[in-house]
């Protein structure tokens, strides 16, 4: 049971222990599946404010991810058991670039391949650690060292699932019921074996977390590692900037640029002196890279290679494109956080801004899911559109592995795929994205519809800015309010953290 402060306009501080949002009362999906099992949980039960016993949100999440964890193992097991050669991973759909990468980047003779003279290991630096901390526990032996690979990077992958999990509930304020998306999500089921994204994913929900719990130069050094992983957690940095903007509270972004700053640099700039080339090739890589498999420019230029006459993009093309449309759809979304009725919520404006960078990247490796499942988690946790979401999500991972089985050497003819089967999975992918964020945006635009403040609270990564103006730019008056509700003043509290481990089961 926890106590809450909940700061009110026209009234002094309260305390109390705050009840638990449940599932099957509030989801719309969940309530009519648990009329199998006599319904939702009753009016008269108090979640939070009751000692559930051993069955705590908590170890009912670890349970689940379990669970989910050992069909993640089942879905890769054709390949442990067959092995990864030929095209067996694209028959199996249980490609993982851990078995591929051991051999081809010279893991099986040197577990630190990538920072030798003349390496060129495309990722970036902190992901060359993981690579080779993982690879210098797979000792010299007579067995199969790939499998071996490819099961400690397993294990490492399913601690990372756990961390996920406990803080994107310990990040949802009342609502920690909904990081069981996180557990059981098919997309990290499917794709979280393939390659090292789930370190990044880890370092961002962590990130989120110490946010919500105001510690925003904790945020900028976890953001800060999260990006020497993997690109897209920076994008976080956009996020505290819009808010920045329209509160007037610069101070929080400070530490958190200066906290990502710092911890970039310590682990990056080491790295750079000691051998440049290797650390650069990254970026070298990415810049001159074409159209990668599963993005809006493969697409068109599989379906331009079976039309006469029409042009294919060039990387610089796509390179120039690209930028630009990202760059458009930042300023789309800073304009909505601006001049939303209400002071939008972080993880809504985080997850418009990554999946916008989702769509117009040069690739969409099948992994990438991962990135966005958490944070829709928090941002749009109605289980009806994610579990569509994730349908279509997981069509296109068997199309991309389909795919990738017509062009391989030992394809038979009756076994060919489509490639129009294949761009409507890529055109599926995106049109499922892209309608996740609408009921985004939308939620930021109108905050009646938004499922986390209907339930009577603010924002629970608010953070620093818990407690900020809820009126779009008062310090700004040349903006005016945009057409809609007025926001009550008398609403929840602004910032809400509760303990995941006080609840009853959904």
């Amino acid at each position: 049971m926890s106590e809450q402060r909940r700061p009110g306009p026209d009234a002094g501080p309260r305390r109390g222990p705050l009840r638990i949002t449940v599932p099957s009362r509030n989801d719309p999906l969940l309530r009519r599946l648990t009329e199998v099992v006599g319904g939702p949980l009753g009016r008269f039960t108090a979640p939070g404010r009751i000692d559930p016993g051993f069955a705590r949100i908590e170890r009912v999440l670890v349970a689940l991810t379990i669970v989910s964890a050992v069909l993640a193992i089942l879905a890769k097991n054709m390949c442990r058991t067959l092995g990864w050669g030929g095209s067996n991973a694209y028959i199996w759909a249980c490609y993982s670039d851990w078995s591929a990468l051991f051999h081809a980047r010279g893991f099986d003779a040197n577990a630190f391949a990538p920072f030798a003279d003349g390496a060129r290991f495309e990722y970036p630096v902190l992901m060359s650690v993981v690579a080779s901390f993982a690879a210098l526990l797979v000792v010299p032996g007579d067995y199969d060292r790939t499998l071996a690979y490819f099961d400690v990077n397993l294990v490492l992958v399913v601690i990372l699932w756990f961390v996920i999990v406990i803080a994107t509930a310990r990040s949802a304020g009342r609502r920690p019921w909904d990081a069981a998306m996180v557990a059981l999500a098919p997309g990290i089921i499917l794709a979280s074996t393939i390659n090292w994204d789930m370190w990044a994913v880890m370092f961002l929900a962590l990130a989120l977390l110490a946010f919500a719990r105001d510690r925003p130069l904790l945020a900028g050094v976890l953001i800060g590692l999260g990006a020497s992983m993997k690109v897209y957690p920076i994008l976080f940095l956009g996020v505290v900037l819009v808010l920045a903007l329209r509160t007037g509270r610069w101070r929080p972004l400070l530490l958190v640029g200066g906290g990502t700053a710092g911890a970039w640099l310590v682990v990056n700039l080491p790295f750079m002196v000691a051998n440049f080339a290797s650390w650069s090739y990254f970026l070298e890589f990415t810049r001159d890279r074409g159209a990668g498999l599963s993005s809006l420019w493969h697409a068109w230029n599989v379906t331009a290679s079976v039309l006469p006459g029409a042009p294919q993009f060039t990387p610089d093309v796509i390179n120039a494109a690209g930028f630009w449309l990202f760059a458009a759809s930042c300023a789309g979304i800073c304009v909505l956080g601006l001049l939303a009725p209400r002071r939008p919520r972080v993880a809504s404006l985080l997850f418009l801004v990554v999946a916008a960078f989702i769509l117009f990247n040069k690739v969409y490796s099948p992994q990438f899911v991962v990135w966005l499942i958490p944070l829709a988690a928090l941002a749009w946790p109605r289980w009806r559109d994610f579990l569509a979401w994730q349908l279509v999500e997981a069509l296109h991972f068997w199309a991309i592995w389909m795919y990738l089985y017509t062009g391989s050497t030992d394809v038979k003819a009756q076994n060919t795929f489509p490639e129009a089967f294949y761009v409507l999975a890529i055109l599926g992918h995106m049109a499922a994205t892209a309608y996740l964020m609408y009921r985004v945006a939308r939620s930021v635009w109108d905050p009646e519809a938004d499922p986390v403040r209907r339930v009577g609270q603010e924002d629970p990564q608010a953070g620093p800015y818990a407690g900020a103006e809820r009126d779009p730019l008062p310090h700004l008056p040349w903006i005016g309010r945009p057409a809609g509700r007025r926001p009550r003043r008398d609403a929840a509290s602004l910032h809400q953290t509760v303990d995941p481990r006080s609840s009853p089961g959904p």
